[in-house]
């Protein structure tokens, strides 16, 4: 079964905490602070893999988490960083926030790669806080929390040319016959579910990759059978040869076809239905198939398309239509329409992000946040010195100017976490 969506959540690690310690060594009884700072936590990084083709993995493990940086030790010896966690995918995925859509990666190369969660940044040892006046500060900094995001995986299928046409025209046998690809070939509708790549070389270092993609019916534009997975995987061909069952057997005439998928093709994309097309005319060696060849060479001729008369079975016409293919191909640039990536996303939250949320409950003023969380995780309450430390930030950091906007006076109660405070000017 070929996956090309998926959804996980990814978690960078914490930075490991500052160490609160003191020198205690022989002749030195009271020696100073010599805590060391923690380690950097481990970034979540997603890296391009040549041999994986499919996010089938991704099905079955949807949590991804780097390791939490080392806490700083004592000797000011600092904790070691953790290392990233590396996450494999194949060439041609798009990375997407899953809370605002918007484009982390496009993963295009063999070898890109993207920090989509960026681990925390260790915490300061307690010798940061040394002062001339505060000579054994007993408080350090915690670690950062590494960042953490649902992100949604989306593979399409990187070929330079992709077979189109409706179910059952031939698309898997003549991949068969112009590469060494073994796609599951069967008489009846919707046989190829997911896509098949095959290379076909030319000789002389002459070779494209070729994809049949599966089959499309009317209404794909809008999701109806497998519409939605079939384009996403023809956006990125740079030509596109649409293959008609000349012998109409199946019931179908060939130009009805031809037109029906152009239709579905323009109603997904305006762009699609602009690329490159040549037109093989299949099933030759039928009967049946030289009624139609000349009826559909020409009305096709008066719309500009190349049409080539086929078999799959036989190999007849194979040889001329893959050269013209590979001349069209050298002819064209790469005109795939840009990803926009929005990079400000992937970088850490700047300290302009309001890292507070100030509240009345009760007639309570409840302060949380990140903040919040750091700095009481930082300080020991019951030390002279930390509460001065843990005073002087909430000013630093504009908490006290906000509850002050609020309306807070002298003897109102100032709630953060499970500590109450009585505020005074």
């Amino acid at each position: 079964m070929f996956v090309d969506k998926a959804k996980i959540h990814i978690k960078a690690g914490n930075g490991g905490n500052g160490k609160i310690s003191f020198r205690r060594e022989k002749y030195v009884p009271n020696g100073g602070p010599d805590g060391g700072d923690g380690g950097k936590g481990g970034d979540v990084i997603f890296l391009v893999d040549e041999n994986m083709r499919t996010l089938m993995d991704f099905r079955y493990k949807r949590k991804h988490a780097a390791v939490n940086g080392n806490d700083g030790e004592d000797n000011n010896a600092f904790g070691k960083s953790a290392e990233d966690l590396i996450i494999k995918v194949p060439q041609g995925t798009i990375i997407r926030d899953a809370e605002t859509g918007a484009v982390l990666a496009d993963l295009k190369e063999p070898g890109d790669q993207v920090i989509a969660a960026h681990g925390g940044r260790g915490g300061k040892g307690n010798w940061h806080f040394a002062t001339s006046t505060r000579q054994a500060p007993r408080f350090a900094q915690p670690g950062e929390k590494g960042e953490a995001r649902e992100v949604e995986l989306e593979l399409k299928l990187l070929a330079d040319v992709g077979l189109v046409g409706f179910p059952n025209v031939g698309k898997s046998t003549f991949l068969s016959i112009v590469t060494s690809a073994k796609p599951k070939i069967a008489n009846y509708p919707f046989t190829t579910l997911v896509p098949n790549l095959g290379v076909v070389d030319l000789g002389a270092g002459r070779n494209f990759v070729i994809a049949d993609i599966p089959g499309l019916i009317e209404g794909a534009h809008s999701g109806v059978g497998l519409g939605h997975d079939f384009l996403r995987h023809v956006e990125r061909t740079k030509v596109m040869i649409h293959i008609l069952d000349a012998s109409g057997l199946e019931g179908r005439d060939p130009l009805d076809d031809f037109d029906k998928i152009n239709a579905e093709l323009k109603l997904y994309s305006e762009r699609l239905s602009k690329k490159p097309q040549v037109v093989a005319c299949n099933k030759m060696d039928l009967p049946e198939a030289a009624e139609n060849l000349k009826r559909v060479s020409e009305a096709l001729a008066e719309k500009g398309y190349e049409v080539y008369a086929i078999s799959a079975a036989t190999r007849e016409g194979i040889d001329p239509l893959m050269n013209r293919v590979y001349n069209l191909l050298e002819t064209l640039k790469d005109v795939e329409e840009p990803v926009e990536e929005i990079s400000e996303l992937l970088y850490h939250k700047t300290t302009n992000d309001k890292p507070f949320n100030i509240k009345k409950e009760n007639g309570v003023f409840v302060v949380e946040g990140d903040l919040v969380d750091q700095l009481l995780a930082s300080v020991n309450l019951d030390d002279s010195d930390s509460v001065k430390y843990f005073q002087k930030v909430l000013r630093k950091r504009g908490i006290v100017d906000e509850l002050k906007q609020m309306g807070v006076k002298d003897g109102d109660t100032v709630k953060m976490q499970d500590w109450e405070f009585e505020y005074f000017e």
